[in-house]
């Protein structure tokens, strides 16, 4: 088996996104070591995984497959993005939106990416500490101006601003709009 090529943080990052938002499990032995590690500390009740996984199948069991078969319409933003190629750590707030597969559903959600990259190897994710620390559910009638709302934020690379210019008025964002109101963490 040969060895991946080296890989930048971005990269690795959108890479990672790219495989969960699409569902493209195969991608993620490009974004992660085969070792690595998973941690979720949720603040909500809204969404349900568990608190942690090891190893490469395992993570991408939670990550891109099981998550696939929930979701769809998926679309996750990084605000803000990593300033050198090759990193030890980085953290970002995320921001994402999708749609329940079984209802219509759209949930909004927020929280904080920590990376630890393999700075000394190939550059691939080692861990990666998930917070959710909102997810908004809204019902299904509210699916298509949360999904035009996110489909004109770009992506995957995105900031606090682009992603506030045109939330949707509905109340129950009111804490996704809370959180874009945040100032980029140094």
């Amino acid at each position: 088996m040969s060895q991946p090529q080296s890989i930048t943080a971005a990269e690795a990052i959108s890479t990672y996104i790219e495989a969960k938002d699409r569902n493209l499990p195969q991608l993620m032995k490009r974004a992660f070591v085969q070792d690595c590690e998973l941690q979720l500390q949720l603040l909500t009740d809204a969404i349900s995984f568990p608190s942690s996984a090891r190893g490469l199948e395992s993570v991408t069991d939670v990550l891109v497959r099981d998550f696939g078969l929930q979701y769809e319409n998926v679309r996750t933003f990084c605000l803000s993005r990593p300033e050198s190629n090759r990193l030890p750590r980085f953290q970002c707030d995320w921001l994402v939106g999708m749609s329940n597969k079984s209802d219509g559903d759209v949930r909004v959600g927020c929280g904080e990416y920590t990376w630890d990259f393999d700075a000394a190897g190939d550059g691939r994710v080692k861990r990666l500490l998930i917070k959710i620390e909102f997810m908004c559910v809204l019902p299904a009638v509210y699916q298509t101006p949360v999904l035009q709302w996110l489909s004109t934020i770009p992506y995957p690379w995105s900031s606090y601003d682009e992603a506030r210019t045109g939330l949707p008025s509905i109340d129950a964002l009111t804490p996704i709009a809370q959180f874009l109101r945040r100032e980029a963490r140094c």
